[in-house]
Formats: structure tokens, sequence, C-alpha cells
């Protein structure tokens, strides 16, 4: 056998046990176990904050809570934030909370990003990804607004959060106007 055919044939082995793990979930930085079902209870989580104080999704029941999924370096992620921040600002008294969920970035750039950005809403450090796959995140940005009961009303993936789609989506779950999953794209 040729060298060229030899190191042809094991990059095909080596990517079909890349492939293997992949599927079998065996990567840590696999992302997306599962898309929570609109109409369920959230499943709850506890992840640090920027200060390091632990929160968790079920602190804020009794609000209707935007849970999103971003990174620093997602273009469509921090295009969408001033609009949750205007959002936020303008709701936050009327049982609205926007927590948004860093993905695998170092405390350091993300304190310096909301920093710079001067964004006041509640940022959690999702440091070992557990949290994205618990909400079958897969690709940024994901959004998903859970009822004051806890409930997910609405998943976005993809797409970009304006001032008036986050408006629409707390009048409709206030309301308890049934929402489908939606993707954006």
């Amino acid at each position: 056998m040729s060298r060229k055919n030899k190191y042809s044939q094991m990059a095909r082995v080596l990517l079909v046990a890349i492939f293997a793990v992949a599927v079998s979930g065996g990567l840590a930085w696999s992302m997306g176990s599962r898309v929570p079902v609109v109409g369920a209870p959230a499943e709850d989580f506890r992840l640090a904050d920027l200060e390091g104080k632990q929160q968790s999704l079920s602190q804020y029941r009794g609000k209707v809570v935007l849970v999103n999924f971003w990174a620093t370096w997602c273009k469509p992620c921090t295009t969408e934030m001033p609009a949750m921040q205007t959002t936020y600002d303008k709701l936050r008294d009327k049982g609205f909370v926007v927590l948004a969920i860093n993905e695998l970035e170092d405390d350091a750039r993300v304190r310096e990003h909301i920093k710079q950005h001067g964004h006041t809403f509640p940022v959690l450090m999702d440091r070992d990804n557990k949290v994205a796959n618990q909400f079958g995140v897969f690709g940024l940005p994901v959004s998903v607004f859970i009822d004051e009961k806890g409930v997910v009303q609405e998943y976005i993936k993809g797409g970009l959060l304006t001032e008036q789609k986050i408006l629409d989506a707390v009048a409709r779950i206030q309301k308890q106007e049934p929402v489908k999953a939606a993707s954006l794209h």
C-alpha cells in the first residue's frame, strides 16, 4: 500500500471514529442534546454570574424570563444585545428579566464586553456548556422565553431579537397566548 493510500485510509478511520464519538455524545464540545418542548416546564439550572454569585432559573419564578445563549465572538449575539438591554430597562419593573448565558468564554473577556456595552442584565457563565446542552443549544444565538410559572413559551434559534420582537413575546406570554417553537432564519 502506498504512503498516500495509507494516510488516506487512516484519515477515513479517524473521521469515522470522531463521528461515532460525536454522535454518541462523547465529545465535551458537542452541543444541543435536546430542545425544550414549548409548553413544558423549563429544567432548572444554577450558574455563577460575573461576580461569582450562584443564580438559578427557579429564583426568577413569577417573572417572564428571556434566557439568551451568546458569546462575545458571535456577531448576531452582540447585535441583538442592545435590544435586550432596552427591553430589560423598560420591563424589569413589570416582571421581566434577561438571563444572558455566556458559553465557554473567559470571565475577564465577558466582563469587559458587558462593561464596554453598558449591559446591566444578569450575565451567567456556562463554563462547561452543561446548561447549553440542557436547552438544546446548537449554534448561537438561542433565546428561550419562559413564563411566570417556569414553562417554556417560545424557543428561537438564530435570527435577531429586536426590541419589538421581545415586547411582543412578553405581551403574548403575559396574556398566556400559546406560541409555537420558532426559527428566525
